[in-house]
């Protein structure tokens, strides 16, 4: 596996500082489980952020700081802990990497799919994160998704098969990232079709009225 198309450092750096809301998260994180490359840049970012925190000035603490940290630790999602953990290890053989497969809550066959369309599918994935809309999105071959911009940012990760945008080729492990100055006509892989994990921030903003009109239904 060759990944060609990475998270940017932006997105890495605030995932390493802790700043990235969870749907976010959950991509990078998982990005991280197939990319080896990504896992020395947030190793890195994470350095980097250790020095900085090192060469700050000492501040006052306030009474109960350490009972308040130590309760928020205890009531933290252990998923979000396990995804900082997965990053850092060897991909799994599941059909899902970790974090993914725990959030997912299986692997791609076990899961509750629901089609879009007439044949494209998609699984919801649950986070506590009211700014994003996290999904698993399923394509069969040489789909072509119809021509749409964007409200916000979309960030696409490819966990099987390619998905074809734009001139450029993305395959297992790559993350497509585009935002509201982008409109596309992403297309599925001719042979394998496509299945990826999708992030936005906003919904899609279809050109084809009666895709806007049934977008509500579609959810996406």
């Amino acid at each position: 596996m060759s990944i060609r198309h990475h998270v940017s450092d932006d997105l890495l750096v605030s995932y390493a500082a802790g700043s990235l809301s969870e749907g976010w998260s959950l991509l990078v994180a998982t990005h991280l489980a197939l990319c080896p490359r990504c896992r020395s840049r947030n190793r890195s970012a994470e350095a980097i952020g250790g020095w900085m925190l090192d060469c700050a000035g000492a501040e006052p603490v306030a009474t109960g700081s350490l009972a308040s940290v130590m309760a928020r630790i205890t009531d933290a999602n252990p998923l979000q802990s396990q995804q900082r953990g997965c990053a850092e290890s060897t991909p799994c053989s599941h059909d899902l990497p970790e974090p993914l497969r725990g959030y997912a809550g299986g692997e791609l066959a076990e899961l509750g799919w629901r089609r879009v369309g007439f044949t494209a599918a998609r699984v919801e994935i649950k986070t506590g994160d009211p700014e994003t809309q996290v999904r698993l999105l399923r394509f069969p071959p040489g789909m072509e998704v119809p021509e749409h911009g964007h409200g916000g940012r979309e960030l696409t990760l490819i966990l099987f098969g390619s998905l074809h945008d734009g001139g450029c080729v993305f395959e297992r492990g790559d993350v497509a990232d585009v935002d509201e100055t982008v409109e596309h006509t992403p297309k599925a892989g001719p042979e394998t079709g496509c299945v990826c994990l999708a992030v936005t921030n906003s919904p899609l903003r279809f050109r084809s009225l009666a895709l806007r009109l049934v977008r509500p239904i579609l959810g996406i």
